[in-house]
């Protein structure tokens, strides 16, 4: 296999909830709600960085194509990386997040590794960490 993950998707269960979390608290653009006209098809897409691209997709319409049983155990298996180039872009972030909605489970602070970041759960519990790191440089 090699190294080319394009598209990360994240069951959710309440579309419309999770798109406004995502476009209007988060500020992701995206052209909305797509695929209404297939059954199990409605999906929203965020075009990322990189490449990338952010998928919400109804937990079962997801777990129906996968032949899955849904589950809502979502937190502590997965943890989604934002990275930022500042401690005061981390509050912000994590600030907007709370805003739109999220619930923050762990305020942003100093970390052991030496960076700075926080935690929090999206409408559907996917854990998000913002982090700094004075080792990296990311373009804006």
């Amino acid at each position: 296999m090699k190294p080319r993950i394009k598209v990360l998707t994240l069951g959710v269960d309440d579309l419309e909830r999770s798109l406004a979390f995502y476009r209007d608290g988060m500020g992701l653009e995206t052209k909305g709600i797509t695929g209404q006209q297939f059954e199990d098809g409605a999906v929203v897409f965020f075009h990322v960085n990189d490449g990338l691209i952010l998928a919400l997709w109804p937990t079962a319409s997801l777990s129906k194509d996968a032949k899955i049983a849904a589950t809502q155990m979502r937190l502590g298996a997965v943890s989604i990386g934002h990275i930022v180039n500042s401690k005061e872009e981390v509050d912000a972030v994590v600030r907007q997040a709370e805003q739109a909605g999220a619930v923050v489970t762990d305020r942003p602070h100093d970390r052991f590794w030496g960076g700075y970041s926080g935690y929090f759960r999206d409408p559907d519990d996917h854990l998000w960490e913002i982090a700094w790191n004075p080792q990296w440089s990311i373009p804006d």
